[in-house]
């Protein structure tokens, strides 16, 4: 994909607004990914939806149509319990991601993440899980009952299970041993070398090919390298998808390295472990942070091992993907990307981008 030069608006000052270089239409957005990570972004979309109940645009209404493609490998917690009792699919980040595009956040947060405390059966589990379990048993299909409670949730966004085969990640870690299922992969103290799927041949649903194809801005993070990022690229067809989208693609770099997963690894050595997975170049642009943080959180994060990501840019663009810099961080208890900050400067982008195309 060829792009024209241009600056990268909607981040000055700290990309805090969408800098007038919008489209003039409606944007179609796919965002890619899975965990905190993910439904934090949502957040910041979401609020240039459309809305579902009113059916007027917000803010603009700079996005027509937004599709979340979720990760469903996660085997453990009340997910993990779920998908052993039920042979279903884990429907805990997708669950996050309906919380996330809802516009009864506030209330639905509370009671989609209540987790219950007694019970033999019951102990461990959260709300938000069995709503999707119980939708599950009556459609007798996992994708349905995503969409269906979508509905009923009043979602500005589609969502869609990255698959729905039951695929479980399978890691060969950097001393040839194989570990199998994303919690003993992310509990090991190796590194991984390469994630696989088991089975290899695990299909996309046809809407999400759909939405790629049609997609003008297509988003991939932040979010666990391995077990949130590589792991929806490793679906049969989603790496050709992403190669051949006529939208702008842009990886979203995480803020902090994280044990097992990108320990010592700088932002463009995280574009190149997905690059060796997906076996062809898949994205135009990368939005890095370039802020610096506090030295209370450079503490915190480093009495547990971690530490914010280099942004080394040029290493970054030799690879052919060009570079938003920004400050794009959170710092509360936990360090996350500013959601207003990223979804700005991703739609201003977009429209300048398109703008440019003509």
């Amino acid at each position: 994909m060829t792009l024209t030069k241009s600056s990268t608006p909607g981040t000055e000052p700290h990309g805090q607004t969408v800098a007038g270089a919008v489209s003039a239409r409606p944007l179609r957005v796919v965002a890619i990914g899975g965990g905190t990570g993910l439904s934090t972004l949502l957040r910041g979309l979401r609020r240039h939806v459309a809305s579902s109940s009113q059916g007027v645009p917000d803010e603009g209404g700079l996005i027509a149509d937004l599709a979340a493609v979720v990760t469903v490998t996660d085997d453990g917690g009340s997910s993990g319990r779920l998908r052993k009792d039920f042979n279903m699919l884990p429907p805990g980040d997708l669950r996050n991601c309906m919380v996330a595009l809802s516009e009864e956040e506030d209330m639905l947060t509370r009671l989609f993440g209540h987790r219950f405390g007694k019970g033999d059966a019951l102990k461990g589990h959260n709300f938000g899980n069995l709503f999707v379990a119980a939708l599950t048993e009556i459609t007798g299909d996992f994708a349905r009952a995503i969409q269906l409670a979508s509905k009923i949730l009043a979602t500005r966004g589609h969502i869609y299970p990255v698959t729905t085969a039951n695929a479980t990640l399978v890691a060969r870690m950097d001393d040839g041993s194989m570990v199998r299922g994303e919690t003993k992969i992310t509990a090991s103290r190796k590194r991984i070398a390469e994630l696989m799927l088991d089975p290899p041949d695990a299909a996309p649903l046809p809407e999400t090919l759909e939405a790629i194809e049609r997609a003008d801005l297509i988003s991939v993070g932040p979010g666990s390298l391995y077990t949130s990022l590589i792991c929806n690229l490793l679906v049969q067809g989603m790496p050709a998808a992403l190669a051949k989208a006529r939208g702008l693609r842009v990886y979203i770099c995480n803020l902090m390295t994280q044990a097992n997963e990108s320990l010592g690894l700088t932002a463009s050595q995280h574009i190149e472990r997905i690059y060796e997975h997906t076996r062809a170049p898949i994205f135009d642009y990368a939005l890095v942070n370039t802020g610096a943080f506090s030295p209370e959180t450079l503490a915190r994060y480093a009495a547990e091992g971690a530490y914010p990501i280099t942004p080394d840019i040029e290493r970054i663009e030799a690879l052919g993907v060009r570079v938003i810099p920004g400050h794009f961080a959170s710092e509360e208890n936990v360090v996350r990307h500013n959601a207003d900050c990223v979804a700005n400067a991703l739609l201003a982008l977009c429209g300048t981008t398109l703008a440019e195309r003509g």
